[in-house]
């Protein structure tokens, strides 16, 4: 199931609980949390792990209940809170979707509300992050294409009303983008600015972004190809390059980009995601950069695979190969803090498949696979 398929279903309320809790879970390892769809599936929500550092295995900690569609996660800078969207269409009566913090136990994984559901301004919330500092969180509003912005309290708990910045237009492709919708937000590294992608328009835009006042104002920004839906972003370390990944013509687009000024570029250097063509209706999903700064990696669906860009010391990208996924639709997926492993999230095949990275950056299964109804995000906490 992928938000197309899900979003004809609404909801009226959230939940708030805990299930399947382990007894006395190891405090060895870095702690997982895994976001997931509950509708139509097996799943109970946000699911823990503490995953070990040396063999990449996850050890289950156990369930949160949060609401519908906890789908997409993100971290608190001190670790200590955790937030995720319902990523539906409608909240009691109104066309919109929520998020809400949760408070760590960081020896066990639970999860305990901290605060109440914050509307987002728009339906389907698919995509949040924080700012550096820790007193902006993020939203991305797939449907009705927005981006919302709310400061956060000392505790990280949401404090105060939401900033929105709604979009308006519609792309090349009218199966596909009829209408904004915007799908990913990230902070820049420093936090003097943040980028959003919007699939619908084919536009990246640049925010000025200000934790004191909860504010993200569009400051610029590039377009992307016609037709080619941008969907996750990822920084080069050094903040000179901004890394797009194209959900639907399945490119790698890295972008100039200014960290005194804002500036992005259109100019930069696109690549295909595969050396050969890919299944009919693959799509592309998601972006991340290994810890080193030397691979960068990307999802796409249909292909199911993992594909593979080397980067040089500016991080200009060279493809270098796929591996395949080990399960079907992969969606998100994580490097571990240290880089020796990627876990790739495949919603499809409802699991999860750890893979050793290499010191070149390629790929090798382990043989490791966790079972997760509909897996969606996976962040490392």
């Amino acid at each position: 199931m992928d938000r197309r398929t899900f979003l004809a279903a609404g909801t009226t309320g959230l939940l708030a609980g805990c299930a399947r809790r382990a007894a006395s879970p190891s405090r060895d390892g870095a702690l997982v949390f895994v976001g997931t769809y509950t509708e139509n599936t097996r799943s109970a929500g946000v699911y823990a792990f503490r995953a070990d550092a040396a063999t990449g295995r996850w050890t289950a900690l156990g369930a949160t209940a949060v609401g519908p569609n906890p789908s997409y996660l993100a971290l608190h800078p001190n670790g200590r809170v955790l937030y995720a969207v319902n990523e539906v269409t409608r909240l009691d009566g109104a066309a919109t979707g929520a998020v809400r913090a949760f408070a760590v136990d960081r020896a066990t994984g639970a999860l305990a509300p901290l605060g109440y559901a914050a509307p987002t301004g728009g339906g389907a919330p698919c995509y949040a992050s924080v700012d550096p500092s820790g007193r902006l969180l993020m939203v991305a509003n797939y449907v009705g294409g927005s981006v919302a912005a709310f400061p956060l309290a000392a505790d990280g708990r949401i404090a105060g009303p939401r900033f929105l910045d709604q979009h308006a237009g519609r792309g090349a492709r009218a199966d596909r983008q009829d209408a904004p919708h915007a799908h990913c937000v990230i902070p820049a590294p420093g936090g003097r600015w943040a980028v959003s992608t919007d699939l619908g328009l084919d536009r990246v835009t640049v925010h000025a972004l200000d934790a004191a006042a909860g504010t993200l104002a569009p400051a610029g920004g590039a377009a992307a190809g016609a037709g080619a839906g941008p969907r996750h972003l990822a920084f080069h370390p050094s903040g000179r390059t901004l890394y797009v990944v194209n959900e639907l013509d399945l490119t790698l687009a890295a972008l100039p980009f200014d960290p005194a000024t804002g500036a992005l570029s259109a100019d930069g250097v696109v690549l295909p995601l595969l050396a050969t063509p890919a299944p009919a209706g693959s799509t592309a999903a998601d972006l991340h950069l290994h810890p080193s700064g030397r691979a960068l990696y990307a999802s796409v669906r249909g292909d199911d695979s993992i594909a593979r860009f080397a980067l040089d010391a500016a991080g200009r990208p060279t493809w270098a190969d796929r591996t395949p996924s080990g399960g079907r639709r992969p969606r998100n997926f994580a490097l571990d803090p240290a880089g020796r492993f990627l876990h790739a999230a495949n919603q499809g095949s409802d699991a999860i498949v750890t893979f050793a990275v290499g010191a070149d950056g390629r790929l090798s299964a382990t043989g490791e696979t966790v079972e997760v109804p509909a897996p969606v995000c996976v962040i490392f906490g």
